[in-house]
């Protein structure tokens, strides 16, 4: 048997896997051709956001253009893109009248900002349980959790695997609720035949770092609705409107815009996007058939997920197949044999100080009488156990390593069998 890594033994890979972001010399030159423009802003090309599917395209207008094709690239007529993914999600809850007085159910395992929009919106996040096998937003328990407060839902794609997006609208519908797809992770991802981003009133996409395409920072909205995607507009530009005078305000708005710079970059990593995906789609597919019974639990893919973006490689840790080896041991193991690797989420978001004090406006506001019913939020660890769990059994291998080779995914195998064979020395 071979000595461990972590015990001084050869390790399974000393080969890195690809470096994240990735770029070439598209991105340099599409850079250099803004900065030698001068016109670095957003609206250097005319005033508001090209909604107009007959207006003349202007194809140095890199943020009105990268719009057009991301947004067409997902099965959406309307793109508004801003500064990052966090004001985004905030931009469609105001857009869509969300405020004090109203809540929106939202799953516990995601990043913080899918719960802070909600209370930047004014409004009151509702936590619902995910599911033990995608980590998504378990339909089954979001209508006991419906008052006559809910104004909506907002799933998340969770690493790249589209939330049930038929039993979430069917909830919708019947409630009358908006559903808003955080799809943060799920850049290119295909439920049932339509793309992710598509299936709801709004989806709001990250291009923070690591995100599957980047530009650093920045997002976007997609809808198929032009008037919401009109109100969004003007929310991120001071409440202007198109085709009226510069300072008229007609909404609180604010500036959440993306330069000229990131719209820029973001055109050259979208047109990487379709292959990068079938590769994260393919070698993610392969190493959840290969992990299968080892221990390493990747979460369930359903028949109906057709792309899945991958922006997280999700498994869940099962100690016992392991001698009773720790995680925290475990991931030492398996990051000494030359696999990066994570255990995530350290707790739920409940369970952040800012929800266990309600430090959110001036105190608790909007958690407040009358606008809100008495919560606990405390409360909610009873409510979701699969949560409270996948934070103490989760391993994360991020999106870049499933852009390596097919044998590459073989090395994450070897050494997490590596590992399970050593355990006893551990």
């Amino acid at each position: 048997m071979s000595t461990l890594a972590i015990h001084g033994g050869a390790p399974v890979r000393t080969k890195a896997f690809p470096s994240w972001p990735y770029f070439d010399q598209q991105e340099e030159e599409a850079l250099l051709k803004v900065l030698r423009s001068g016109n670095w802003w957003q609206f250097s090309y005319g005033m508001g956001v090209e909604l107009d599917e007959g207006a003349e395209k202007n194809d140095d207008a890199q943020v009105s253009r990268f719009q057009e094709e991301f947004a067409a690239a997902h099965d959406c007529r309307c793109g508004v893109a801003a500064a990052n993914g966090t004001v985004t999600l905030e931009l469609i809850l105001r857009a869509l009248g969300i405020g004090p007085g109203d809540e929106v159910i939202v799953p516990p395992y995601t990043f913080i900002a899918s719960a802070s929009s909600v209370l930047s919106a004014g409004a009151v996040p509702i936590f619902v349980d995910v599911t033990a096998d995608t980590l998504n937003l378990d339909p089954a328990r979001i209508e006991e959790a419906i008052t006559p407060r809910t104004r909506a839902i907002l799933p998340v794609h969770f690493g790249g695997q589209s939330a049930d997006m038929n039993a979430i609208n069917a909830i919708a519908q019947k409630y009358e609720l908006f559903v808003v797809e955080d799809a943060a992770h799920a850049h290119g991802a295909s439920w049932n035949g339509r793309k992710c981003g598509s299936w709801s009133d709004a989806a709001s996409f990250s291009f923070q770092n690591s995100k599957n395409i980047t530009a650093g920072e920045g997002g976007i909205i997609t809808t198929n609705n032009p008037e919401l995607a009109q109100r969004c507009s003007s929310l991120l530009w001071a409440g202007r409107e198109p085709d009226r005078p510069w300072y008229e305000h007609h909404r609180l708005g604010s500036n959440y815009r993306l330069t000229e710079f990131q719209g820029a970059i973001l055109r050259v990593q979208l047109r990487r996007l379709t292959e990068q995906t079938a590769r994260r789609d393919a070698n993610g597919r392969y190493l959840t058939e290969k992990l299968r019974g080892s221990g390493l639990e990747p979460t369930r893919l359903d028949e109906r997920a057709d792309i899945i973006s991958f922006h997280l490689f999700m498994s869940r840790y099962n100690p016992e197949a392991f001698g009773g080896m720790p995680r925290a041991q475990f991931l030492d193991a398996l990051t000494a044999e030359g696999i990066p690797c994570s255990g995530g989420y350290n707790h739920p978001l409940y369970q952040n100080p800012m929800f266990l004090n309600k430090d959110f406006w001036k105190g608790s506001f909007p958690c407040v009488a009358p606008y809100a019913r008495e919560i606990d939020y405390a409360d909610f660890a009873e409510l979701c156990p699969v949560s409270e769990a996948v934070c103490k059994d989760a391993v994360w291998f991020t999106q870049n390593m499933l852009l390596a080779e097919k044998e590459d995914m073989d090395d994450i195998v070897e050494a997490v069998m590596k590992i399970k064979a050593g355990s006893a020395d551990l």
